[in-house]
């Protein structure tokens, strides 16, 4: 009766520590959700897309000898001005260098870039002339036209911040990847306030949306004629 027991208690530690390993096997197979999605490995996550204040500007060449600013130089300026209607409504900066071989021409085509703003819809109230100074020797010292928007932006590309050999044995990919398509990205995005929230939307036809149903019903085609 004695070995009965014992053979008894050996069978029923044996199981109990088969159905042990077995579990400690399928715990080692199960995949927890929120361990996973917590790793850090999305560049979108780790170079997210932000609207900043950034400044946006534009450097106009100017030679001693110029006195009027050319076609070319023109069509820059207007361009210049629309985008700054598109983007803001703040000040727009002409900073005129002082003191370099070529300020005195710098200051009479400052006068002709403050007319060609104001023309391209530039409110004369919005325009700002400053000077800087600029060293006597050397390139020819620009006229800077600057302002101030809200714009799409990432971080700093180019940082490498761990060893990518850690990365590679971990299956992740480095610290930078990604970073170069996040900036592209946020630089081809017309409205940064798209990122925000989405447009309002226009009034649809009526007459157009009367026809498509009744050619609906009709059986006929609903596509719009070319």
């Amino acid at each position: 009766m004695q070995e009965t027991s014992s053979f008894l208690s050996i069978r029923r530690a044996g199981l109990v520590a088969m159905v042990a390993l077995t579990a400690g096997l399928l715990q080692g197979c199960a995949r927890d959700p929120l361990t996973t999605n917590a790793i850090p490995d999305d560049y979108r996550t780790r170079h997210p897309i932000t609207l900043s204040e950034a400044e946006h500007s534009l450097d106009i060449p100017v030679s001693a000898g110029d006195s009027r600013l050319t076609t070319a130089v023109a069509d820059n300026v207007r361009g210049f001005a629309q985008n700054y209607a598109s983007m803001s409504t703040g000040i727009v900066n002409i900073q005129v260098p002082s003191g370099s071989a070529n300020s005195a021409a710098a200051s009479k085509m400052a006068k002709q870039i403050r007319s060609t703003l104001s023309g391209a819809g530039v409110s004369s109230g919005k325009i700002m002339e400053t000077r800087y100074a600029a060293s006597p020797n050397g390139d020819a010292a620009p006229i800077r036209l600057s302002y101030v928007a809200i714009t799409a932006m990432t971080g700093q590309c180019g940082q490498w911040p761990e060893d990518l050999s850690d990365n590679t044995f971990a299956n992740k990919n480095w610290y930078n990847f990604g970073c170069a398509s996040q900036s592209n990205l946020a630089a081809q995005v017309a409205n940064p306030m798209d990122l925000v929230g989405p447009r309002g939307m226009s009034p649809i036809d009526a007459e157009r949306r009367a026809v498509v149903i009744d050619n609906y019903r009709q059986g006929k085609t609903t596509a719009t004629p070319n």
